[in-house]
């Protein structure tokens, strides 16, 4: 067994196809100076192909997945028309003398370095896009031809040595049975693409094989705790296959689940909505029962472009997000960048420690017209829906007024113009910084709700970066501090008055039921996948016993031992259609 990376969920198994790696060895020759109009002519002219490729594979991965995650291929096309990119290919030919294709290597090379040697994740994700841009353009100068994946009458589980956004919208999701990459991770664009078509990912196997991996090679690959098998013997052949069945059936029974509302046996109600990051996922959510947005993770629209979003743009998101939701909610948060997420067109400063750094409202407050343009465009939309405002990463009482200042001036600035809006729109904040666990008593005065972001918060309270492998085993959701946390902030919202929900991955993970009915927490957003998992456990849990559970784990000491005793109350109350408890599909 060989452990890698987790990327994208899902059991697979069959016979691989490994994808052949193109590493290129161009003679360093220099070409005659009479010869340089040709080479700028024929670096145009794959340009020219290469954007019109482009164009084409966006399109179809369109039809395919949607128009938010099509937009990857827009930065792209922006790297095609990037001038410190392009500078650096033209800098090589006119100066050095170098044929085009030796010029895009070598600046290829350059940048993918560069990156690499930043301490980001998201960058060195980033270096993939320019790797996948630079051969493709490559191959137009060489005519190299593309490779040929196997038929579609014979499912294949793809392997690669990294998988590039372009490969990966060539491929057919109904025989694809899954993907394993040498590199790449959580982050990478081909890892959301693959979490958005429905492909099982582990990536990051590289350094773990003895051997390589063969065309032909019988595997097992588990995309969600990141196992990769190579040959298996029946037994786990067996038992993956038992997995797979088991998933299927559970996802048929969980999907009757989907008009049922989330109350226990005994009566305690939730309300269980969606995080979401595009229009797309809303769909989902709403498929799958969710009672409006918690979290509309904003940033989203301004990724994979060349500007800022104007504010119409924005607003017609936000409005259509709106209607779609009806009666219920939807909790649009401001915009979250910084740390591992960058805009291409809005540079950064280089900081040691950019998750405790330059970040979310850090930034809008201090580009106050980009979060006014934002802020308009959400109250516009307020027209049309049940839309509330949410600020993340809040710190202190002063950043709270000023950002609720410039709220004020969006409203005058809307009056002005004669647009409606709810003038009574509600406007809170993320609790994700222990700042403001402590200072929640005050931060409520200020606010209309608080919506604890668990993901930032236990990251926080821990000083554990959940990006970075070598201490990733220290980051722990049940940790006692954590719970410690959330039952300080929840008492002092009830205190002042105000809701409180939950956004962050706790909020999706079905063990955490109990503390939630212990400290009264009835709001939950999550992943649209999580929604159904999350309303099975509070269908087949007594509120009462729950409480019981929870108030011991407030008590013990370790995370493992309130994990342990969490996932234990958990599996014994999980019911299927399998004769031993509930039916759920009449629940």
């Amino acid at each position: 067994m060989i452990q890698g990376i987790g990327a994208a969920a899902g059991v697979a198994f069959g016979k691989a196809f490994v994808l052949p790696h193109w590493e290129l060895d161009l003679p360093d020759s220099e070409i005659d100076a009479v010869d340089l109009a040709k080479e700028f002519e024929r670096l145009y002219e794959g340009i020219r192909t290469s954007k019109d490729e482009i164009e084409y594979i966006k399109n179809e991965f369109k039809e395919m997945v949607g128009d938010e995650e099509s937009h990857i291929f827009d930065a792209h096309l922006a790297i095609l028309e990037d001038p410190v990119f392009m500078n650096e290919i033209q800098g090589l030919i006119e100066r050095q003398y170098k044929a085009a294709e030796v010029a895009v290597k070598e600046a290829i090379d350059h940048f993918v370095s560069m990156f690499d040697l930043l301490d980001d994740e998201y960058m060195k994700e980033r270096a993939l896009d320019i790797k996948d841009v630079g051969n493709r353009l490559l191959k137009h100068l060489l005519g190299a031809p593309e490779v040929t994946l196997p038929s579609d009458t014979q499912p294949y589980i793809l392997v690669a040595k990294e998988l590039s956004p372009s490969q990966l919208a060539h491929l057919n999701p109904s025989h694809v049975l899954g993907i394993v990459t040498m590199t790449g991770g959580k982050t990478s664009h081909s890892a959301i693409m693959a979490r958005a078509i429905g492909i099982p990912l582990v990536s990051g196997v590289e350094n773990r094989l003895e051997k390589p991996i063969q065309t032909g090679e019988f595997l097992v690959l588990d995309g969600d705790e990141g196992y990769l098998y190579i040959n298996p013997n029946q037994m786990i052949l067996d038992r993956y296959k038992a997995i797979s069945d088991e998933q299927r059936k559970k996802k048929e029974q969980l999907q009757l689940l989907s008009s049922v509302e989330a109350v226990t046996k005994d009566g305690a109600y939730f309300h269980l909505a969606a995080n979401m990051n595009s229009l797309k996922d809303l769909d989902t959510a709403l498929r799958n029962g969710a009672e409006g947005v918690g979290l509309f993770r904003t940033e989203f629209l301004f990724m994979d472009r060349s500007t800022f979003p104007t504010e119409n743009e924005q607003f017609e998101v936000y409005r259509q997000a709106a209607e779609k939701a009806g009666d219920s909610s939807v909790v649009i948060r401001t915009l979250d960048i910084g740390a591992d997420k960058q805009l291409d067109y809005f540079s950064l400063p280089e900081e040691e420690n950019p998750v405790l750094g330059y970040r979310a409202i850090r930034i809008s407050l201090d580009q106050t017209d980009m979060l006014q343009t934002q802020l308009t465009a959400i109250l516009r939309a307020s027209a049309y829906g049940n839309v509330k405002i949410l600020y993340p990463m809040i710190s202190s009482v002063e950043e709270v007024r000023q950002a609720n200042a410039i709220l004020k001036r969006s409203m005058a600035d809307l009056d002005r113009r004669g647009i409606s809006y709810n003038p009574d729109i509600k406007a809170g904040i993320m609790i994700e910084i222990p700042a403001a666990v402590i200072i929640a008593d005050l931060l409520a005065e200020e606010s209309d709700f608080f919506s604890i972001g668990t993901n930032d918060l236990v990251q926080y309270v821990l000083a554990v970066d959940r990006m970075n492998e070598q201490i990733a085993h220290m980051y722990h959701p049940f940790h006692p501090a954590v719970l410690r946390m959330l039952r300080s902030t929840v008492e002092a919202a009830k205190q002042a008055g105000i809701p409180v929900s939950v956004c962050g991955e706790l909020a999706g993970d079905e063990r955490a039921v109990p503390l939630w009915l212990e400290l009264g927490v009835q709001d939950l957003s999550m992943s649209p996948l999580s929604l159904l998992k999350v309303k099975h456990r509070v269908l087949n849990t007594n509120s009462e016993e729950a409480k019981k559970e929870a108030i011991a784990c407030f008590k013990l000491r370790t995370s493992a031992e309130v994990e342990e005793r969490l996932t234990n109350f958990a599996e014994r109350n999980s019911f299927f259609n399998d004769g031993n408890g509930t039916d759920i599909s009449a629940s």
